[in-house]
């Protein structure tokens, strides 16, 4: 059963992978969007903006389309509610990801904690404890989520 579940993620997330972005028997995409997941899911059910602001980004940020990014996502849905901690995730894109594609990361989880206009401290918290786990100093952390807050806030007063 679990190595059908592998093969269906191995399918889904690198079917034309490099092998330098191949971990384990998934790929660095599944471990981000279930690290994503977790962000949005930490502080209950995602909403809707958030959802869509998840699909909107896996897509773009890996440049897939609808179909194969439902999938990402609902494949890592599945991964993240077995997980028991962040290490997991964090562990493997840090084996393949460099830093600036890690500080990206942190950023992503930034736009989704304020997706919806309400941030939690459970939310706040993932995102540290995260970030530190990739190696983000507190310093681009802080930097990362100032700038993200701020465009959140004129995107809020343009709309």
């Amino acid at each position: 059963m679990l190595e059908k579940l592998r093969q269906f993620i191995t399918d889904v997330v690198a079917p034309d992978a490099t092998a330098d972005q191949k971990f384990d028997d998934t790929g660095f995409r599944l471990a981000a969007t279930a690290l994503l997941i977790h962000v949005i899911s930490i502080d209950g059910a995602p909403s809707k903006i958030e959802q869509d602001k998840l699909h909107n980004m896996i897509e773009t940020r890996f440049e897939l389309d609808p179909g194969t990014a439902d999938r990402l996502i609902e494949a890592a849905t599945l991964v993240e509610g077995e997980a028991v901690d962040l290490y997991h995730f964090t562990s493997v894109i840090m084996r393949v990801v460099d830093e600036p594609g890690r500080i990206r990361l942190v950023e992503m989880m930034w736009e989704l904690v304020f997706a919806d206009g309400k941030v939690s401290e459970f939310e706040e918290n993932v995102v540290w404890r995260a970030a530190d786990l990739l190696g983000v100093s507190a310093r681009d952390r802080v930097e990362l989520k100032r700038r993200v807050a701020g465009d959140a806030a004129e995107t809020d007063a343009i709309a």
